[in-house]
């Protein structure tokens, strides 16, 4: 990774994973906040020209959320929070335009000290064919925009 605020985005040779690193001015609470409350999350993820409306949020172990994104198209997602623990989230995530797919997600949040910290999130797809598909979506575009917006939001917290 080459500076703050670029994301590293990989995709797993072995297995259908994609794993996606990047560093905040923020502390792990501070980015557990971001992407547990509902508020916020919906202030930051995705790309610029998206706005997103939760529909329901229940950010706990065994949780279940779900949310619309509108642009020049309309996009559903939905999963469950299986554990939400102090520096980690581990979540299932389904675009509902392909019902039958669903990742898993671990995000871990590592302190780097110094008000810094090291977002890794590895998602573990069906398929190669539905990693590449992830790939291909310009899901990189939306990560860099989403993270951009969200650095602004951790500056207020």
């Amino acid at each position: 990774m080459n500076t703050l605020h670029e994301v590293d985005v990989e995709a797993d040779t072995e297995v259908p994973i994609i794993r996606i690193r990047r560093e905040f001015s923020a502390t792990p609470a501070q980015l557990m906040t971001a992407h547990t409350d509902p508020t916020l999350f919906a202030r930051w993820v995705g790309p610029d020209n998206m706005k997103i409306e939760i529909l329901e949020w229940d950010a706990r172990n065994g949780g279940c959320w779900r949310y619309t994104a509108r642009g020049d198209d309309e996009y559903r997602f939905r999963g469950c929070f299986h554990t939400i623990a102090e520096h980690e989230i581990v979540q299932t995530f389904t675009f509902e335009g392909l019902p039958d797919d669903v990742s898993l997600q671990t995000l871990r949040f590592e302190d780097l000290g110094e008000g810094r910290t090291r977002l890794h999130v590895q998602s573990l797809v069906d398929s190669f064919s539905g990693r590449d598909a992830w790939l291909a979506s310009g899901m990189k575009t939306g990560l860099t925009q989403g993270y951009a917006k969200l650095d602004k939001i951790l500056g207020e917290l």
